[in-house]
C-alpha cells in the first residue's frame, strides 16, 4: 500500500517543496544551460537577447512560453498553472492556464491563493535573520540554547540548521509519521510531535559535515524564533516580516485555514495512491518548514526582497551583513545548485520552490538580469521522477534566459 509522501524535502524554491527554490551565491553560477534530459521541454531558438541575457517578451516569445507551459501540463497531467515573468527592460508576462477546480471547471487565475510549501523556509529564515539584526540571537549560537532535548543540541548551530547541515534526521521520512499523516491528513500536529519523530532516530553525521535537506531543521528554527522573538511564529512573521514587506496576501495559517478564493489541489500522495483533492488537508505537519499560503502578486514582491534583502521602497528588510550570510552558499548534493541559509541558487536563479500535497510553487529571482519568475500549480504529482514545478521553470527559462536555465533534479535531493 502506498503511503503519503510528504515532500517538503524536495523543495530545494519553497527545493522540496513542500519545495524552491532556492539559492546560495558564493558557490558560483553556471553560464550555460544544462544538457537536455530525455523527454525534457525544448524551446524554439529565438534571437534578441538583451545584454543581461534576457529575451524580449515579444508576442512571438510569449507564444512560445504559453506553448511550452501547455506542453508540460499535458505531459505531467497538471490541472492548472499560473506563470508570472517580470523583467525591467524586456517586458512582463502573466497568464493562467487550465482549471483551478476539476469538479466545477472553474478557471485558474492569477489572484487565487495557493499553498506554497517549502517556500515557507525563506520566511522562517528571514524571521531568524531579523532577530540576528536585533542581536536577539547569533547564527553561531547552539540550538540547545533555545530548544531543549535536541540531539547534538550543544553543537548544532542556528547557521547549520538554516543551511541544512545539522545531521538531524528528517521527520517527514519517519515511517511512524508517514503512517499518522496518511491515515488522517486533516489531523493537527504540534512542533514537538514532529520533532519526536525525528529525535527517535540517531543523528546522521556530525554537525557541518555535509548538506542534507531536512525539514526538522526548520521546525527547530521556528521554535527559536518563538523563544527569542517573544511571539508565536505566526505573529512574529506577520509583524516583523510580512507587514514590513507589504505582503498582505501571505499567511501563516492556523490549521487547515485557507483564504478564498483558492485553487483546489490534486495529489496522489494518498494511502492507496488515488488522486484526491487536498485543499482542506491540514498543513500543520509542515509548520515552519512549509505551511504558508500566498498568491502571485505577493510572491513577485517577495522574490526580489528575499534575494536582495531590499524592500520595494528601497529600505532594507535585512541588514547587508545578514543578507551576505544568507547568500553565502555551500556545495550540495544537487548538481548545479548551492544552498545558503534557507535559500537555493540554481544556475544563477535565487529563491526556493515548494511542494505540498496538491500544490507546487517556484519563486526565483535572477539578479544579473533583475528578472523574477513565479510559477504556481495545483498538483504535486511527479512526471518521470521530476516535479512539475521544475519542468515548468526549465521550460520557461530555456526560452527567456537560455544562459540561465533553471534545472533542479528533485530526486537528487533525496537520500
Amino acid at each position: 500500500m502506498t503511503q503519503a509522501c510528504p515532500r517538503l524535502r524536495r523543495g530545494v524554491v519553497t527545493a522540496t517543496a513542500a519545495g524552491i527554490l532556492v539559492v546560495p551565491l558564493a558557490g558560483g553560477t553556471a553560464t550555460a544551460g544544462p544538457p537536455v534530459r530525455p523527454g525534457a521541454v525544448t524551446a524554439t531558438p529565438s534571437p534578441g537577447l538583451s545584454p543581461t541575457g534576457v529575451r524580449r517578451l515579444t508576442p512571438d516569445v510569449t507564444r512560445q512560453i504559453d506553448q511550452a507551459v501547455l506542453r508540460v501540463m499535458r505531459q505531467a497531467g497538471v490541472p492548472g498553472v499560473t506563470v508570472g515573468l517580470w523583467t525591467p527592460d524586456q517586458g512582463q508576462h502573466v497568464k493562467s492556464f487550465g482549471v483551478a477546480d476539476r469538479s466545477t471547471g472553474r478557471k485558474m487565475s492569477p489572484e487565487l491563493y495557493m499553498r506554497i510549501g517549502s517556500e515557507t523556509k525563506t520566511f522562517t529564515v528571514t524571521a531568524l535573520l531579523r532577530l540576528v539584526d536585533r542581536h536577539k540571537v547569533g547564527l553561531d549560537d547552539p540550538v540547545g540554547k533555545y530548544v531543549a532535548g535536541v540531539p547534538n543540541g550543544d553543537r548544532i548551530t542556528l547557521r547549520q540548521l538554516a543551511g541544512m547541515r545539522s545531521g538531524l534526521f528528517d521527520y517527514t521520512t519517519d515511517a511512524g509519521f508517514r503512517k499518522a499523516l496518511s491515515s488522517d491528513p486533516r489531523r493537527a500536529f504540534t512542533p514537538r510531535q514532529l520533532l519526536s519523530h525525528a529525535f527517535k532516530h540517531p543523528v546522521l553525521f556530525p554537525p557541518g559535515r555535509r548538506f542534507d535537506y531536512s525539514n526538522t531543521n526548520l521546525i527547530l528554527l521556528g521554535l527559536v524564533v518563538e523563544k527569542a522573538g517573544g511571539w508565536p511564529l505566526a505573529d512574529y512573521l506577520r509583524n516583523r516580516v510580512l507587514r514590513p514587506a507589504g505582503l498582505d496576501q501571505t499567511f501563516f495559517p492556523a490549521g487547515a485555514q485557507f483564504p478564498r478564493p483558492h485553487a483546489q489541489g490534486y495529489t496522489n500522495q494518498t494511502a492507496n495512491g488515488e488522486v484526491r483533492d487536498a485543499a482542506d488537508w491540514n498543513p500543520s505537519w509542515a509548520w515552519a518548514a512549509g505551511a504558508m499560503v500566498s498568491n502571485l502578486d505577493d510572491l513577485r514582491v517577495w522574490a526580489r526582497t528575499v534575494a536582495t534583502g531590499v524592500l520595494p521602497d528601497g529600505t532594507r528588510l535585512i541588514s547587508p551583513a545578514s543578507q551576505k550570510q544568507r547568500l553565502t552558499t555551500l556545495p550540495t548534493s544537487i548538481p548545479g545548485a548551492g544552498y545558503g541559509l534557507g535559500i537555493f541558487e540554481v544556475r544563477g536563479w535565487i529563491g526556493h520552490n515548494g511542494s505540498l500535497p496538491g500544490y507546487e510553487s517556484l519563486t526565483v529571482y535572477l539578479p544579473s538580469a533583475r528578472t523574477t519568475l513565479v510559477v504556481l500549480l495545483n498538483s504535486d504529482t511527479d512526471h518521470k521522477g521530476t516535479e512539475p514545478s521544475t519542468l515548468l521553470g526549465e521550460a520557461v527559462t530555456k526560452i527567456v534566459t537560455p544562459g540561465h536555465v533553471f534545472d533542479l533534479p528533485a530526486r537528487a535531493a533525496a537520500r
